[in-house]
């Protein structure tokens, strides 16, 4: 499947094969790729909670409107972003680069970031949205569906997965075998209604 495909097909799936189970290698390759997506400064500020225990999952779900993907899909992801990920030993982003490059980009990290705390989460959103878009898009191409959520309550699920003061919760992405064909589009809007030249 190329990207384009990818991109046509991926749907947000609510019903999933409750029985199937990925493979600790998909799993693996799965979170390799979303691994790649891209953040500010590489300062990669995502955390991924693959909440795999079932009891867990079944709270997630009393705290996410018993929503059944959060129990049925194969996979449960947390999107987190640890919000000070900038100032923790932030010449490891950089230790591959040449020195130059290195002597530029680890001081800009913490130019940028000092004092910014609404720049900090602005960023982490970014870069948890990013994330999860390249998870499913790669999911798809695994050949299974996904569907990305914001509708529970992040301060329940805080508390259950023990999010660290320092971090948010961005959104769920779930993964697995869809049971049923998603609804068709519900109602795309005009490309001239969302593309603007120049300015408003």
């Amino acid at each position: 499947m190329n990207v384009s495909e990818a991109i046509e097909t991926r749907r947000a799936v609510k019903a999933y094969d409750p029985e199937h189970r990925m493979s600790q290698v998909e799993i693996e390759r799965l979170m390799g790729l979303a691994m790649l997506a891209p953040t500010a400064f590489n300062i990669q500020n995502w955390r991924f909670v693959l909440v795999s225990d079932p009891a867990l999952r079944q709270q997630i779900r009393e705290a996410a409107w018993n929503q059944a993907q959060v129990t049925d899909a194969s996979l449960l992801l947390i999107l987190t972003a640890d919000l000070k990920a900038w100032e923790k030993t932030p010449q490891r982003y950089w230790r591959l680069a040449v020195q130059p490059m290195q002597d530029f980009m680890v001081p800009a990290i913490e130019q940028y970031y000092r004092g910014r705390e609404q720049v900090q989460r602005d960023e982490a959103m970014r870069s948890c949205g990013i994330a999860a878009q390249t998870l499913m898009l790669a999911a798809k191409e695994m050949g299974y569906d996904t569907c990305p959520m914001d509708g529970f309550d992040f301060d329940a699920v805080g508390k259950l997965i023990n999010l660290p003061e320092d971090h948010a919760i961005a959104m769920f992405v779930v993964v697995g075998k869809a049971v049923q064909a998603p609804s068709p589009r519900s109602g795309p809007l005009a490309m001239n209604e969302i593309v603007v030249h120049n300015h408003f």
